[in-house]
């Protein structure tokens, strides 16, 4: 005979089972741990366990991810801005905005006047290898790419760069946990645009599902609270 305590204790086992047992999606993104990540992460997995599905977040170097994405290594591109599907043509956008991307520059040397992507050609500009729209608009320049934003600040203070080119809330995100001091902002912005979620194209038939459930999410407001609560300390 089974006791009311073996079975609540075999119910929560079934239940831990069935939890385990979702179909799993692998999701290639950059390799630097930031806000940016986190809010897409956030988002990301309540839309998908709201299609009985779990995700598996793999931090790449930024190239890498792309690639993997678009070979079928994983299932998608954590976010990225729209377009990059006309390069990598197995990715599919779902068309629903996560967050804003604002492209800055960081110096040690506040006295630089940024003014538009053509007044970085006088300097040695630094980022992270992957970030396509950084490397289209410094085509030319004195550029040296890096896998994590913290190599990029350290060549910044070594004096190997003397811009560092990167995401506003990843860069200070980055100066914060390293504690790196001296190191400015600079306004104003480069670029600022959406970014989005990328599905590998055998994933096409949940392509409308998934951009409805995030729909709902916007509407829900559910989206802005994820980026308030994860950039208040900002």
């Amino acid at each position: 005979m089974i006791t009311r305590r073996a079975a609540l204790a075999m119910a929560s086992l079934l239940a831990f089972d069935q939890a385990r047992a979702l179909p799993l999606m692998r999701i290639s993104t950059l390799l630097d741990p930031d806000p940016a990540t986190t809010i897409a992460t956030r988002v990301l997995r309540e839309a998908y366990r709201r299609l009985g599905h779990d995700i598996e977040v793999l931090a790449m170097p930024g190239e890498r991810s792309l690639l993997s994405a678009n070979a079928g290594e994983t299932d998608g591109e954590l976010y990225r801005r729209a377009g990059i599907e006309r390069h990598y043509v197995n990715l599919m956008m779902v068309p629903v905005a996560l967050q804003n991307y604002e492209i800055v520059a960081f110096s040690k040397n506040r006295q630089i006047v940024v003014n538009g992507w053509e007044s970085l050609r006088p300097y040695k500009v630094g980022f992270v290898k992957g970030i396509k729209i950084i490397e289209e608009n410094t085509a030319g320049m004195q550029t040296e790419t890096v896998a994590t934003l913290q190599q990029a600040f350290t060549k910044l203070e070594l004096g190997r760069s003397e811009l560092i080119l990167a995401n506003r809330i990843s860069g200070l995100a980055s100066l914060r946990l390293h504690a790196v001091s001296g190191v400015h902002l600079l306004q104003p912005p480069l670029a600022v645009f959406p970014v989005y979620h990328y599905l590998h194209k055998r994933h096409q038939a949940l392509l409308p599902r998934l951009s409805a459930v995030l729909r709902e999410l916007e509407q829900e407001r559910f989206i802005q609270r994820v980026q308030d609560e994860v950039l208040s300390e900002f």
